[in-house]
């Protein structure tokens, strides 16, 4: 029996798997749209970090003053900005007497940025209840805080993270984004978030709720002041705690243009795509041997002249088609033809590792909204 058939073989065991496993999970999954509302809750802190976000802030914060919840106070952060993201921060305020906003203008040793504002946010937050958002999210249904809410409050849980829709511009940042959360959908495993059994955990930025209790007990920010992939580690921390946790979609509720084209995903993504693998060169390795043998390689061998060869292959591409399109429904808003790009938006995807991982060494650390962090720091916090 030749390699290339042994390979094969266990590339198809692997997504025979994988497909199991991601159907089972991603059919347990439910949207917030879908469960009730409540107004009979303690006061929300809503914490909005931001940094050079005058393009989206003033739109995010007036879909966020809609919501029908009635005890709200929002904490509006300006990080260091230099364009004009303050004054439209203190024009929002005088909009609506339930805003206040802090003004930072140098970053602690130790921390980064958005890290440090989310930090200095809940510091003079009264709420017991603390939602962490970003400046970019569009809350398209007034009620997602009192759902949010409700969830939290009949479930008895600790936090509750949403899966916003993400909203691309072009064909192949459409492609590119399906194929990512295709991978992050088998590779994270979110719906182990439900499980109390499970010490898996999920944390997303466009909506962590989280108990002040909780928070404070696991440490705050402080915990993850050096973590670029800070709202996932929330989350896996909390759960790693004992705490209980819930990870539903908001797939009509909450809206983010995550990039405007595709050199803007390469770019967002340096500061995430190294620390997801640790900082490790033998896990980008893997990484992206990995995504070759099992979502490029199959495609290839379609067409070998070995019929057994390509047998396998056809079921290997079968098994990849049932996933991916599982997850197109449960995790976005896109169409599931966008499968005919796969294998082209695989190798996109494992540039893309490979570009983070050569800027990450050649800068000596990750580049985040003009403020360079070493890596050697980078990692000593990742231990």
């Amino acid at each position: 029996m030749n390699f290339l058939l042994i390979l094969l073989s266990a590339v198809l065991v692997v997504w025979i798997v994988l497909s199991i496993d991601v159907w089972r999970g991603l059919s347990k999954l439910t949207s917030i749209e879908e469960l009730p509302v409540t107004d009979n809750g303690p006061l929300l802190s809503v914490i909005v970090p931001a940094k050079d976000e005058e393009e989206t802030i003033t739109e995010s914060i007036v879909s966020q003053l809609k919501q029908d919840y009635s005890r709200i106070e929002w904490i509006l952060v300006n990080d260091r900005s230099t364009d004009s993201t303050p004054e439209k921060l203190e024009a929002l305020a005088e909009m609506d007497k339930r805003i206040r906003i802090l003004h930072i203008d140098y970053l602690e040793a130790g921390w980064l940025g958005k890290n440090h504002a989310l930090f200095k946010g809940y510091g003079i937050s009264k709420g017991s209840l603390i939602l962490f958002t970003d400046a970019d999210i569009l809350y398209k249904d007034p009620s997602t805080f009192s759902r949010a809410v409700a969830v939290l409050q009949s479930r008895k849980l600790d936090h509750l993270t949403l899966a916003p829709g993400i909203k691309s511009q072009t064909f192949w940042l459409k492609s590119f984004v399906a194929f990512f959360l295709f991978g992050f959908a088998f590779y994270k495993r979110p719906w182990k978030a439900n499980d109390p059994s499970s010490k898996t955990g999920m944390g997303i930025g466009a909506f962590n709720l989280v108990t002040r209790s909780a928070y404070e007990e696991i440490g705050t920010h402080e915990k993850l002041k050096h973590m670029p992939d800070d709202d996932l580690q929330l989350g896996i921390i909390i759960k790693k705690r004992g705490k209980s946790q819930a990870f539903l979609t908001a797939l009509r509720s909450l809206e983010v243009e995550w990039y405007h084209s595709l050199n803007e995903a390469f770019k967002g993504l340096e500061k995430n795509t190294f620390a997801g693998l640790h900082y490790s060169i033998l896990l980008v390795s893997f990484a992206m041997a990995g995504v070759f043998c099992s979502t490029i390689l199959p495609f290839l061998t379609l067409f070998s002249g070995d019929p057994l060869i390509s047998a396998i292959s056809l079921l290997i591409v079968f098994f990849i088609g049932i996933t991916y399109l599982k997850v197109i429904k449960e995790m976005t808003n896109e169409s599931p033809t966008l499968f005919l790009t796969l294998p082209v938006t695989a190798m996109i995807f494992i540039y893309s590792i490979a570009r983070a991982t050569f800027l990450t060494f050649k800068r000596g650390g990750i580049e985040w909204r003009g403020t360079i962090y070493p890596l050697k720091d980078l990692k000593q916090k990742r231990k």
